[in-house]
């Protein structure tokens, strides 16, 4: 059985988290799996929007029992290179060219909840739940930090960090971490609408805001308006841009 199933709805790829017997837990394959799926999805012209989400009634657990286990026993150089497989799994998600957003229902907790965070967007069915319950047992939510960072106020992000409790959809899309929330019926058809949004727009114009958006984080005022001012005489000079020109000259 593949840990991730890969399913097209006309320009918008969905990648399943398929472990649902174990909550989609993360483990080496998985995250391979998911990696490896993120790569080719990138390649594809045709992909606008790609949706991550989990088989069964949770989004993604965090890490598995034998994740764990092999945790407790390794060295601090296995535990490096462990760690730095899923740091790489978020870096990969904001270098993918067009939006990645997670679909969460359930549960994403810990590692999970760390995944749904490094996605570009969120939307979540109302009963869905997040939180990093890691701290209970000595763990550090530590690759996430640096996206909560950027996401959150120090206060609001210290507390979530390492109080360790769950907080509901409604909380999570007050604090702006989740974009939308929908009912629990009709879920998975209002997440592939809201991802179909990106087939009607020029996926130059958002790929181009994606890199821009993320690349200026740490700057100055100055190198983040002249980094705008090269973005936007490049996207200029795109297909895209010159036929939405025409188009609306013709009109006018």
């Amino acid at each position: 059985m593949p840990d991730v199933l890969i399913t097209d709805h006309d320009n918008v790829r969905v990648l399943t988290l398929n472990r649902p017997e174990k909550r989609n837990a993360l483990n080496d394959s998985l995250i391979a799996a998911l990696k490896e799926a993120l790569r080719e999805a990138d390649v594809s012209e045709k992909i606008r929007a790609i949706v991550i989400r989990g088989a069964g009634k949770d989004f993604c657990s965090g890490a598995d029992l034998s994740a764990l286990q092999k945790i407790a026993t390794a060295s601090y150089e296995e535990n490096l290179e462990d760690a730095r497989s899923l740091g790489e799994l978020y870096k990969l998600i904001r270098g993918v060219r067009v939006p990645v957003i997670a679909a969460v229902r359930g549960r994403a907790l810990a590692g999970g909840c760390g995944l749904a965070m490094a996605c570009d967007l969120i939307v979540a069915d109302s009963s869905a739940k997040f939180g990093f319950p890691e701290v209970k047992i000595g763990f550090v939510p530590a690759m996430v930090t640096a996206i909560l960072r950027r996401n959150l106020g120090e206060k609001k992000g210290f507390e979530l960090l390492t109080q360790g409790f769950e907080y509901t959809a409604e909380e999570a899309l007050n604090l702006g971490l989740v974009n939308r929330t929908y009912d629990e019926e009709g879920f998975e058809t209002a997440a592939l609408e809201y991802a179909g949004h990106y087939s009607k727009i020029s996926r130059s114009a958002v790929e181009m805001t994606k890199q821009l958006l993320y690349s200026i984080d740490g700057t100055d005022l100055s190198q983040a308006i002249e980094q705008g001012v090269v973005t936007n005489a490049k996207a200029r000079m795109t297909d895209d841009c010159q036929k939405g020109i025409a188009r609306f000259l013709d009109k006018s």
